[in-house]
This record gives C-alpha cells, sequence and structure tokens, in this order.
C-alpha cells in the first residue's frame, strides 16, 4: 500500500490506538508526539487531555492527524470504546515479543463493532526477544488476517524507541483515511462528540471535544445533553487559547452549564437562548424516559431487598479526576464478591475534590460509608469531618490497588452470618424421664460424635413429610459403658443428660452441630 495526496475536501483522520497492556502504546504514542508534534510545543501538552494532534509530511505534503489516547489497562474498556466510535482509524498494538493476548482480543472485538478499518502495529521490534513472524503467526491463529498471509488488514513492523517503521504507520494511516472518503465542510456549525469532562478547581466545568465536522469559533455556545457553554475559553490539545477549531480537531471548552456526560454527541448553536431551548429540550425528553425506569427499579429493588433480607447496607462516593475514569472504578466495583447480606451502594460519582458534602453523603447512615478517590485531593474540612464520623476515605492512582483496598473495606463490614456444621449424629434408644426442661435418654452414635456442652437438634421423620425438627438443646453430660465421658464416637452406645423443652421419643435422631460465624 502507497500512500496517496489527500483530497482538498477531507479532514484529518481520527485514530484509536488501542491494544494489550505493556504491549508498547504509550511508547509509540510518546515517540509520535516527541518527533511528529512542531517543535517547542510539545512539552506543552497537558496531561488531562486525552487528545492531540500530530503532522507528518510525506511526498505529497505535509498533513494532520487526530491521535486519541486511551488506557491500557482492562478497567478502561469503557474508555477505549469511546475512543473507537469517534475514531475512523484504529491501530492495533501488538507486542513482536509476546503476539496476542486476551486485550488484543477484546480490542478486536470493539473494533469489528464500530466498523471502522484497522492497521496494526507490531512494536518492540527493537527488543531481543522481538519475532515478528511469530507474532504475525500468532495474529493469524486468531483470525486476523494481515496482508501477505491471505487477508486485507496492513501492518508494519516499529519500535517506539528508535522510530523504526513509524513514517511508514502514518502513511497507512492517511492511506486508510483517504479510503474512507473522510470529508468535512467548515462552514457548518461545528458538530461531534464528548471525549472526557472533569472539574478544573479554578475554572469549572470542563470538558475535550472532538469537532468531527463543521467548526466552533469563539462568541458560539456548544451544547451536549442538559450541558452547555458559551465558547470563551477555548484551547487546542496544547493547552494554548484558540479562537476557532476545524474538522478533526481535538479542543477543550471551558465553563459548561453542568458537567457534560462522556460519549454524548454535541453541536453548536449562535446564542445563548438557542442553548438554553436545546439543553431544556434534552432534559425534558430525559425525563419522560427515565423516570418511569427509575420507578420501575425502586419499586424491584424494594421488592428485592425484602426477599433478599439484606442486612446491611454499605453506602459508597467514587470520585475521580475526569468522568471517563469513573467508569473503571466500576468496572472494578463489579468483580468484587456479592453477599446478600451486604449491599455496596453508590450514592455518588463525580469528578473533582473530596469535599464535606461527600462526607456528609455517606456519614449520616447506619453503617458510615466510604469514598474512594482516583487522581483527585481530600480537602482539609473533609478529612476532619470524616474522622469524625467515622468514613473512611482514601484515593489512589493506580487501579488495582484501589480495588484491593476496596474489596478489604467491604470485607470488613460484611456482617457475620451464624452458620451450622453438623459434627454426628445418634439415634434415641430410649427415652428414661423428662422432667424440669431436662430429659435423659440412650441411644447409639450413628455417625461422627457427641461431645458434653455442644448444641444438638432433636429429629423426627414424618410420614409423607420427611424430617422435621422437635427443637434444640445441649448436652449436659454423657455416659459410655456405665463411665463419665466428654465425647462418643459413632458405633458407640450412650447416655446422655439433655437440656431442652421438648420430649422425645425412641426412634427419634439426634444431630449434633457446631455453629461457626462466617
Amino acid at each position: 500500500m502507497n500512500a496517496k495526496e489527500i483530497s482538498s475536501g477531507s479532514r484529518p483522520p481520527i485514530v484509536a490506538v488501542v491494544g494489550h497492556i505493556d504491549h508498547g502504546k504509550s511508547t509509540l504514542l510518546d515517540y509520535i508526539r516527541r518527533s511528529h508534534v512542531v517543535e517547542g510545543e510539545a512539552g506543552g501538552i497537558t496531561q488531562h487531555l486525552s487528545a492531540y494532534e500530530a503532522e507528518h509530511e510525506n511526498s505529497s505534503g505535509k498533513h494532520k492527524i487526530t491521535f486519541l489516547d486511551t488506557p491500557g489497562h482492562e478497567a478502561f474498556a469503557a474508555m477505549r470504546s469511546r475512543g473507537l466510535e469517534v475514531a475512523d482509524v484504529a491501530v492495533l498494538v501488538v507486542s513482536a515479543e509476546e503476539g496476542v493476548k486476551p486485550q488484543t482480543m477484546e480490542a478486536v472485538t470493539l473494533i469489528q463493532e464500530v466498523k471502522i478499518p484497522f492497521i496494526v502495529a507490531l512494536t518492540k521490534v527493537d527488543k531481543p526477544g522481538a519475532n515478528v513472524e511469530r507474532a504475525k503467526m500468532s495474529l493469524l491463529e486468531h483470525n486476523i488476517f494481515l496482508e501477505g498471509m491471505g487477508g486485507e488488514v496492513p501492518w508494519v513492523a516499529v519500535s517506539g524507541k528508535t522510530g523504526e517503521g513509524i513514517p511508514e504507520l502514518l502513511d497507512l494511516i492517511l492511506l486508510a483515511g483517504e479510503l474512507e472518503g473522510l470529508t468535512a465542510d467548515p462552514e457548518l456549525p461545528g458538530e461531534g462528540l464528548v471525549i472526557e469532562a472533569h472539574v478544573d478547581p479554578k475554572r469549572g466545568n470542563t470538558a475535550t471535544l472532538i469537532v468531527q465536522n463543521g467548526s466552533i469559533e469563539s462568541g458560539e455556545f456548544v451544547v451536549s445533553g442538559e450541558s452547555f457553554a458559551p465558547v470563551r475559553i477555548m484551547e487546542n490539545f496544547l493547552g494554548k487559547p484558540i479562537r476557532e477549531a476545524l474538522p478533526g480537531s481535538p479542543v477543550m471548552i471551558v465553563g459548561f452549564s453542568s458537567l457534560p456526560a462522556v460519549g454524548v454527541p454535541w453541536h453548536v448553536v449562535e446564542s445563548k437562548k438557542e442553548a438554553e431551548a436545546d439543553a431544556a429540550e434534552a432534559k425534558a425528553e430525559f425525563r419522560k424516559f427515565s423516570l418511569p425506569a427509575q420507578a420501575k427499579l425502586a419499586e424491584t429493588s424494594e421488592s428485592e431487598n425484602e426477599e433478599e433480607k439484606i442486612h446491611v447496607v454499605l453506602p459508597l462516593v467514587i470520585k475521580t479526576d475526569v468522568a471517563g475514569t469513573g467508569d473503571a472504578v466500576l468496572h472494578e466495583l463489579e468483580k468484587l464478591p456479592k453477599d446478600e447480606r451486604l449491599e455496596v451502594r453508590i450514592v455518588s460519582r463525580g469528578v473533582g475534590a473530596i469535599g464535606e458534602g461527600d462526607v456528609r453523603l455517606v456519614g449520616g447512615s447506619a453503617t458510615p460509608g466510604i469514598i474512594v478517590g482516583f487522581n483527585v485531593k481530600v480537602e482539609r474540612e473533609a478529612k476532619d469531618l470524616a474522622e469524625r464520623l467515622g468514613v473512611k476515605v482514601a484515593v489512589f492512582d493506580i487501579i488495582y490497588k484501589l480495588t484491593e483496598w476496596l474489596g478489604a473495606e467491604i470485607e470488613k463490614r460484611r456482617p457475620l452470618e451464624r452458620v451450622e456444621e453438623m459434627t454426628g449424629t445418634a439415634k434415641i434408644v430410649k427415652v428414661f424421664s423428662f422432667a424440669k426442661g431436662r430429659v435423659v435418654l440412650g441411644g447409639r452414635v450413628e455417625e461422627g460424635i457427641l461431645v458434653q456442652g455442644k448444641e444438638v437438634k432433636v429429629m423426627r421423620r414424618l410420614p409423607g413429610h420427611g424430617d422435621a425438627e422437635l427443637g434444640r438443646g445441649s448436652i449436659v453430660s454423657l455416659q459410655s459403658q456405665k463411665r463419665d465421658v466428654k465425647e462418643v464416637e459413632a458405633g458407640a452406645e450412650f447416655g446422655a443428660m439433655i437440656k431442652m423443652n421438648v420430649e422425645p421419643a425412641a426412634g427419634d435422631r439426634l444431630e449434633a452441630f457446631a455453629v461457626e460465624m462466617k
């Protein structure tokens, strides 16, 4: 495949780079950032932006490419999915050392769902253990058919360390975009998708947008669902103020009325009146479709709680640096063991620092709750209030550490349940006396062991109904072969005094059991 000149009506391709964790995605993107972003500006890239523009020059001139940077950890599947939904082309990163891994196939499935072309980048070819042919065979074994191996999927061997194969990869990306016939009209009102959102402590609700068509200009208004913002503060991927954003560009808009939902479309209108009307319409539509469902959910939840008899409700607040990270925390929460005795109830999920309001949300319940934060700070007032109310607060910057800690904290709060384990059975042969809540009887141990001081059940077989429990008691004393003993084993005959309020009969069965709290 040879790169061709991109037509004048086309827009820069939007590219999502996906693959298994530790397969060299970050190193590849870092090399492209260093070598293909205008010199002197690359250092200004702000870390919270998940998109940036690169420039590649080939025989047909200079061309822009927009890259979407998504995390590699499997917990961030939702974030990768959103990146692929807005992308025109995907780059599937596969290590030449390891070949196909589980997240490789997860990425392929996501690519197939959004139906966009993809290019395979065989990374780490500079490593001593790299074997390109073996990696290609690994792809073939998983029904990924590369060019030259019976298929049409283009591929290139690359190194994010030395830059080997990077120009060829960028050529393939441009060609894939050209073959898709990507076009845009910058004269139209801008539209696209929200790819990330967060609360800036100083500037307020902020969102990262991809312009898929049209353009955004200063003085206009951006509307996304129930949220809208005047285009006063608009920055490019370098964090530099701009007055216009063209098709294919990633931009950051500051000043939304509320935090936009990630993955939701946005569009541009001319006036605040139009923006308010569109946002109000979106809110009305949301209420129209969500309220009946919410009422039904509440009814279902109430009835289920009665049936399941949940003993403890543990309130949980999740705070993250950006909205998309919240999905990863929920993903990790789903992995934790479920127990009908305890319900972990998410009472709030948001972005930004952990404040007093978050603590009050979980501090007034019967069981003091938990607040987990990811890449956020805890305000001093919130920390003091949490200590007074017994609320546990913890922040993390590694997702699996959060999972481990949260699992341990939930386990501490899990209510213990009385569990009975049978330790022996005996047949009652004769009842000698029953008076004042004590019975003297004789019997034979059939299984296990009877132990002085332990609890027993009296079981009776009822025709057509099986065994029924008549009552319970505890063994006061035991005799075997006319001697006082502490325990009697299977096969031995015994006499016993048992403290209980029901009178057993010959033929009934004793079941001895031990009690554990689990």
